[in-house]
Parts: C-alpha cells; structure tokens; sequence
C-alpha cells in the first residue's frame, strides 16, 4: 500500500549536495515534508550529539555519507545513525551506494542489521559529475577533462532520476523495503565520448584526457587533498574504472515505469544553464 506522502516528513541527508538537493526538491514535489540535515541546519555526521534532534518526529531519511558509501568510517556512522533512528521511530531508511563498489558492502550491511525497514539504491556514475564538483573546473579553465577512466564504457545516470527513485520507494509502502534497487543511464558512453557530447552542444573545444589513476592521484595531491583520501580514491577509481560496471541496469524502469533521463538530456539541460561556459 502506497503511503500518503502528505502526511510524511523524510529527513534529508547532505540536502545541499549533487543528490540530496534533488531528493529535497523531489520530495517537496510530491508533497512531502522535508527536514534538511546539514550542518547549517545543525545535523553533522560527526557530532551524534546532533542526530536525535534532527530525526526526532520524522518518518523516513534519505542517507548519504559525504565522502563516499565505502568510506572507511562510513559503516559505523550509517550503523549508529540507523540505529539512532529506528530507536526513535524512523524506521523507513534509505541509503545511496554505489554500484560496483565492494568497500560499499559493509555500510550496507551496517543499514540491513539496524533493524530499519531499509531500501540501497546502487547508482552507477553521475551525469553531473561532468557539471558539478571538482571535474569542471578543467572545463572552465583549460577546456580539458583530466580522469582516470581510460576508454572504459560507463552508463551514466542522471542525479534527476536517483531522486525520483528515492521518492517513489519511500512512498511505495512496502514494496522496495528490504531491497537493494540498482540504477543507471540509458546508454554505455566513454569518457571521451561524453565529453564529445558536451563539446558538441556548448560549441567549445573540449577534450579528455586519460591518466592512470596513481597519476590523479598526484593531481589531487596537488590540490592539497590529504593523502590518506587520496589513497582511498586511487584504489577506488582502479577498481570501479575496470570495467566492471560496463552494463545497463533496469531500477529506474521498474520503480517509476519510463526510461532513464539520456546524457543527452542533462546536457542539453546544464549547457543552458550556462554550465560550462569558459571563467564562469
């Protein structure tokens, strides 16, 4: 049985962010009231001291580790916040994982032993990672996309259709709990290729350019990010950029019943909104 969303209020994790900005908006959309949980709002992942305030009366939450799913200290964190939150009646969670991702497994399980009526949707790389966060600033500056993804093939999910995943399973009762819902684009592009798609809507000269992921490594090390999350985000790029996730997956089609947004939807769409254009 369909919950009524008017009478819900989901807890939004990292609401400011690539996922958790659309979730709210999806959210608010179809009716439901939102609880942001950012920092600003008092909520920090770190500080359990804030957590009860911020789930307390709520009847879902949307769960997203800031810095990823696989993160070293993401399994605790998600464990003790589910915890937290069954404790105080907030039974319905839901947490974004990412697909192909081993390191992923454990924060999973931490969710599934909570005792929370949990739902994971596994996406596959993010559309706007090509328009959001540290990838486009190459674009802006140099007109030059700098990565490790080789001419590996990836189905690239629009940030737009997680969200509406999101929102439908909280509302869809009990037909997606206890479940894990995997997502992703219409369509296997390179890199390269997506680039090329960009280049070619916003007129600019844009290129990729593949490096090994010890190399970006180095790049990021350059930027001053401390080398223990470097580490961490050599290995998983060497291992989520294998291949591996070279397939189509179906949740988008099975929970809202139409087609995954196309790459070349969110280009369109981010182009107009003047994205990429150069010193922006």
């Amino acid at each position: 049985m369909t919950q009524n969303a008017r009478n819900m209020t989901i807890v939004v994790t990292g609401a400011t962010g690539r996922t958790g900005r659309r979730v709210a908006e999806a959210a608010r959309e179809a009716g439901l009231t939102v609880r942001e949980a950012t920092r600003a709002r008092g909520f920090d992942w770190a500080d359990r001291s804030t957590w009860a305030d911020t789930l307390r009366g709520a009847d879902a939450a949307y769960l997203v580790y800031p810095s990823d799913v696989g993160a070293p200290d993401a399994g605790r964190a998600v464990g003790l916040l589910a915890q937290e939150a069954v404790g105080l009646g907030v039974r319905r969670l839901v947490l974004l994982s990412s697909r192909g991702e081993e390191r992923a497994r454990p924060t999973e399980e931490a969710l599934r032993g909570s005792g929370a009526d949990w739902t994971v949707v596994r996406a596959s790389w993010f559309a706007q990672n090509f328009s959001e966060g540290p990838l486009v600033e190459g674009f802006r500056e140099s007109g030059e996309l700098v990565f490790p993804g080789g001419s590996v093939r990836e189905p690239f999910v629009d940030v737009r259709d997680i969200a509406d995943v999101v929102v439908a399973v909280v509302t869809g009762g009990e037909r997606y709990v206890g479940r894990a819902v995997t997502v992703s684009g219409p369509r296997l592009l390179t890199f390269g290729e997506a680039v090329g798609e960009i280049a070619a809507v916003t007129g600019r000269e844009l290129t990729y350019r593949a490096v090994s992921a010890r190399q970006y490594g180095d790049v990021l090390a350059g930027f001053g990010v401390p080398a223990e999350e470097v580490e961490f985000l050599v290995e998983l790029f060497e291992s989520l950029l294998d291949g591996r996730n070279s397939y189509l997956s179906e949740g988008v089609q099975e929970v809202l019943g139409r087609e995954p947004r196309d790459f070349s939807e969110f280009v369109r769409d981010a182009a107009a909104a003047g994205v990429w254009k150069a010193g922006s």
